[in-house]
């Protein structure tokens, strides 16, 4: 098991990660959270540099409705798993009674993210 540090700190391979690996050997990245895959790409250059193959990455939860975190990565010849999506949670708390105005809130977030957000630069939480 390896640990990619998002920045280096002085030691380990490259200074960003901390374990060992034969030169070659084939990783696999596990993340918690996949939006744009910004950080993914970090770490997978870092894996690269450090000698390592990598061709997978699987998150638990991926957004799902971010187009450049997939093209990205296959992009680099990695291709981006995930457990589950937003869209699933839609599904679910469609299944589970949420009110259409719930559910349209979560879809509009889906189907524009960055539209969402500009629309909502007023609303204080």
């Amino acid at each position: 098991m390896l640990y990619v540090r998002k920045q280096a700190k002085g030691f380990g391979r490259n200074a960003r990660i901390e374990g060992t690996f034969a030169e070659g050997a084939r990783i696999l990245l596990v993340e918690d959270l996949a939006t744009d895959g910004g950080s993914k790409l970090s770490f997978i250059d870092a894996i690269r540099e450090a000698g390592g193959e990598i061709a997978h990455c699987f998150v638990v939860f991926h957004y799902g409705n971010f187009p450049a975190s997939t093209q990205s990565m296959a992009e680099r010849g990695v291709a981006l798993h995930g457990l589950c999506t937003w869209w699933d949670v839609l599904a679910v708390a469609k299944s589970r009674g949420y009110t259409a105005e719930q559910l349209a809130t979560v879809r509009d977030f889906l189907d524009d993210p960055d539209g969402w957000a500009d629309r909502r630069q007023d609303v204080k939480i």
